[in-house]
């Protein structure tokens, strides 16, 4: 392999260029997790936007909202004189995760050229400003601007920061790479742990007898999150070409993409592997998402009385104070569901290094169809703390999928393109969020519909979720090394660098994970310090279940 030559380093381009990003020696490997980190934080509040949609339900009419009736979603788009209902404001919540796949998509194989610094500054400036263009939106009421601000715009930063560590994480941890790519998407699961909290206080100290406070809350976080990512973003650095772990040897090639051979982006989508990787997320998915999103009402009506110390009492007897007991258990639910998400992102994703990628989705795949298929059913009207115990066991493998499926395509197909094609994947995820809440609420919908008992609809939903399952464990199974026909070792152009820079086999190994250097503490307290927080706001809303 040749040492890569010596620049000077006026001639390594602007300041975001991929060039600039490549590390020097002495550099800590463990300083890009809490970078990536940074940024998968921010991001990740699209998943606790819910909690912007009761204030702006009644942004006109403050105390009492201002009900138009006959208002199609048509004129919600621009009516000033109507509160917007929460089924106008949800569509700014699907926009995000249609548009996170398709931007993901669009511009993965630009990611890889350009590198992760200036795909994180982009992501930070569609994000932020998207908030920010949501802010105007709302502060004037319309519904158009906060759709095209925050949804659209804010969706792009979506898509470009869900993805930008990825394959720097997993070049730098060719030995874990579960484990770094868990630790990444770990943050995107935990944003709303923060940002949910945060945007409650923010809320209630803008807020008066004009205004709910909500334009305000937008901005204030717009600003915090911009440095935040703007942090994460420069702070990323790219391995020098030919480095590797002290002591690390790479596996020995066996028909997969392993060793010199990688998986070039416009073949990737060519083989059976990468759909049936797609096909492996979408169910995963789709089995849990459409119930998550129901996942509070369905405690309730299941267990009734029982949740609020009135045994034998029935959900549709509860009157205005029975549903705000029962609300605050089920807001408990969602706050228990939300940490083992989180942490199943890293503890899947984790376990994947030591039992192989595979073996893992198979585990997943199957321990979740047993439960949804047997033991949620068979626990309907048995031990609330066991029934609540399978879901949340559930919430930790749908967790877990999002953050094995990066080490899984690296895996499959080289560390290259990585990134690109796990952008690409990533329409599975959006066509999930259409896919699993309809098949959900369809089905619970019609039963109730049909008189069933409010206790008794969701016995069927389990099946058709254990039935996906079912299949993403057989799509799973059929997953092998991808057909030699498809491997490239043709050496691509690697960024010129400084002399500092510059590493060859002799010296590959020099960049390693050393001690803990103040830098590292202060980059991991950094992001740690308001992980624990909101660990803490949760726990403390979740501990109503234990009453």
């Amino acid at each position: 392999m040749a040492i890569v030559h010596a620049e000077a380093p006026a001639a390594a381009g602007g300041l975001l260029d991929r060039a600039r990003t490549v590390a020097r020696p002495g550099f800590n490997r463990w300083l890009v997790p809490p970078c990536a980190l940074a940024i998968h934080l921010c991001i990740g509040m699209a998943y606790g936007f819910s909690v912007f949609w009761l204030p702006l339900g009644h942004a006109i009419g403050i105390s009492d909202p201002v009900v138009c009736k006959a208002m199609t979603l048509t004129q919600a788009i621009t009516t000033t004189n109507c509160d917007w209902r929460v089924s106008d404001l949800v569509w700014t919540y699907s926009i995000f995760f249609v548009v996170l796949g398709a931007a993901a998509a669009i511009w993965g194989g630009w990611l890889e050229r350009v590198g992760p610094r200036k795909a994180g500054v982009v992501a930070a400036c569609c994000w932020c400003g998207g908030i920010a263009i949501g802010a105007i939106g709302v502060s004037i009421h319309q519904l158009w601007l906060l759709w095209l601000g925050t949804g659209l715009i804010g969706g792009i930063g979506l898509g470009l920061g869900y993805i930008s560590p990825v394959s720097t994480l997993i070049k730098w941890f060719p030995d874990r790479r579960g484990m770094a790519t868990g630790m990444a998407i770990m943050g995107f699961g935990g944003g709303a742990l923060i940002g949910s909290p945060l945007a409650d206080k923010l809320m209630k100290h803008f807020a008066d007898g004009t205004q709910v406070g909500v334009w305000q809350t937008f901005l204030v976080l717009a600003a915090v999150y911009f440095v935040f990512m703007l942090s994460g973003a420069f702070g990323y650095r790219v391995p020098p070409e030919g480095w590797a772990p002290a002591g690390w040897t790479p596996p020995a090639d066996t028909g997969g993409a392993t060793g010199r051979f990688y998986v070039h982006l416009r073949d990737a989508h060519r083989t059976p592997q990468f759909w049936l990787i797609w096909l492996v997320l979408l169910l995963n998915v789709s089995a849990s998402i459409g119930i998550i999103g129901v996942a509070s009402p369905m405690l309730q009506e299941i267990f009734g009385g029982r949740l609020i110390d009135h045994p034998g009492q029935l959900f549709a007897a509860f009157g205005d104070a029975d549903k705000k007991a029962a609300a605050a258990v089920g807001a408990g639910f969602i706050g228990v569901i939300s940490l083992f998400n989180i942490a199943g992102r890293f503890a899947w994703a984790s376990s994947s290094d030591r039992f192989g990628r595979k073996t893992t989705f198979a585990i997943m795949t199957a321990l979740g169809a047993l439960l949804y298929g047997l033991a949620a059913p068979a626990l309907v009207g048995g031990s609330i703390g066991l029934f609540i115990l399978v879901f949340c066991l559930c919430a930790s493998m749908y967790g877990g999928g999002f953050a094995t499926v990066p080490a899984y395509l690296a895996d499959i197909f080289g560390t290259r393109f990585v990134g690109a094609i796990h952008g690409r994947i990533l329409t599975a995820w959006s066509t999930a969020g259409v896919l699993g809440p309809l098949i959900v609420t369809t089905m619970r919908d019609h039963r109730i519909a049909a008189g069933v008992p409010r206790d008794a609809v969701y016995q069927p939903i389990y099946w058709t979720l254990a039935g996906l399952l079912v299949v993403a464990f057989l799509a799973n199974l059929l997953i092998r090394p991808v057909d030699r026909r498809f491997h490239s070792d043709v050496a691509e152009p690697v960024p010129a660098v400084s002399a500092s820079a510059a590493v060859g086999p002799a010296n590959a190994a020099i960049i390693q994970p050393g001690g803990a250097s103040a830098t590292v503490l202060l980059a991991w307290a950094a992001v740690c310090i308001p992980i624990a927080w909101g660990i803490y706001e949760t726990v403390a809303k979740a501990a109503v279940l234990f009453k």
